[in-house]
C-alpha cells in the first residue's frame, strides 16, 4: 500500500518574517494533506507592504536548477499540480513554465494553477513593468487555473469590472486563453461590485460547467492584509484537487479565508493569523455557500 501524500510544486516568493507567497501557501496545503515542494523566486526579510525590506531576487536559473534536483530524486511524478505566484523577473516566468513542462512530461494530468501576482486596488502595479505582458502572453496560456484579484483581472483582460455581468464577461475572456484540454477555471478574488449587497466582498469561480459566487462580510482591515491572495489560491487548488468540484472548492476556500481574516481582525495584527486558523482549512466551522450564477 502506498501512503505517500500527493505532491504540489509551489514556486513563489518567500519571506523570513510573516506570511506571503510560499509562507502563506505551504502550510494550508500541508494541512489539507499535500506534500509541498517549495521553490522560492525571492527571499525577503518581510513583505513589501511594510515599505522597507531586505533580501534578494533569485536568478531564474535557480528555479531550473532546483527542479533538476527534485527530478534527480524521482519526485516529479508525485506532483499533482504546480502552483506559481510572485515572479521576480519576466525570465522567471519562463523558468516556471519550464518547471510545468518537466512535471507534465512525467505526469500529464498535473494541473498548473497560476496566481498572476501583479498588483491590487490602492497599490496599483507593484511588479516590474515587463511582468504583466509575460504573464498574459505566456503563463496564462499554459495554465489550467488562474486566480487573479479584481485589479489583476482588469489588467489581464483590459476590462473595467463594476458588475457581476462585467466580471463574468472578463473571466470568460481570460478563460478562453487557458490551456485547451484543462478544466479552464478562473477564480476572481476580492471582487467588489456596484450591484452587490453593501459591506460584502466576493469570490467568483467561472468554469466550463458554470459559474459560482461566494459572498462574505467585508471585514474592516486597514491596511488590507498581505498574503490573502496567496492563501486563497492555495486553498482553492488544494480543495479542487481533493474534490474536483469548483463550486464546493470555492465555498470551502472562501470560508477558510474568511475565518483566517476574522481571526486576524480580532487579533489586530499586521500579519495574517495563518497558524491559529489552521483548523479552518480542511473544514471551516462557518461555511459560506457558493451560489450558482450561471
Amino acid at each position: 500500500m502506498n501512503d505517500q501524500a500527493p505532491g504540489i510544486l509551489s514556486i513563489q516568493s518567500w519571506v523570513s518574517y510573516g506570511h506571503v507567497g510560499n509562507a502563506a501557501a505551504m502550510f494550508p496545503l500541508q494541512r489539507l494533506g499535500f506534500d509541498v515542494a517549495a521553490i522560492h523566486t525571492v527571499q525577503f526579510s518581510n513583505h513589501t507592504g511594510y515599505g522597507a525590506w531586505r533580501g534578494n531576487v533569485f536568478p531564474p536559473e535557480n528555479v531550473a536548477d532546483l527542479v533538476e534536483g527534485i527530478a534527480e530524486r524521482g519526485a516529479l511524478g508525485s506532483m499533482h499540480a504546480v502552483l506559481s505566484g510572485y515572479m521576480g523577473t519576466a525570465e522567471t516566468v519562463d523558468a516556471v513554465l519550464g518547471a510545468v513542462d518537466r512535471v507534465r512530461a512525467v505526469r500529464p494530468d498535473a494541473l498548473y494553477c497560476c496566481d498572476p501576482v501583479m498588483g491590487d486596488v490602492g497599490r496599483g502595479v507593484f511588479v516590474r513593468p515587463e511582468i504583466p505582458d509575460a504573464l498574459r502572453e505566456r503563463a496564462i496560456r499554459a495554465a489550467d487555473i488562474v486566480t487573479p484579484n479584481q485589479f489583476e483581472l482588469n489588467l489581464l483582460t483590459g476590462a473595467d469590472v463594476h458588475t457581476l455581468t462585467d466580471a463574468l464577461s472578463a473571466a470568460d475572456t481570460l478563460r478562453a486563453q487557458l490551456r485547451a484540454g484543462g478544466p479552464r477555471i478562473v477564480i476572481v478574488t476580492s471582487l467588489v461590485r456596484a450591484d452587490a449587497a453593501p459591506d460584502t466582498i466576493e469570490t467568483l469561480a467561472v468554469t466550463d460547467a458554470g459559474a459560482w459566487l461566494c459572498t462574505t462580510p467585508l471585514l474592516p482591515l486597514d491596511p488590507p492584509r498581505n498574503g490573502t491572495g496567496d492563501a486563497i489560491a492555495a486553498l482553492f487548488l488544494g480543495h479542487y484537487l481533493r474534490t474536483h468540484d469548483a463550486g464546493l472548492s470555492l465555498s470551502l476556500a472562501t470560508s477558510a479565508l474568511y475565518a483566517l481574516l476574522d481571526r486576524t481582525h480580532t487579533a489586530g495584527t499586521r500579519e495574517i493569523q495563518l497558524i491559529s486558523a489552521q483548523d479552518e482549512y480542511l473544514q471551516p466551522r462557518q461555511v459560506f455557500p457558493a451560489t450558482q450564477v450561471r
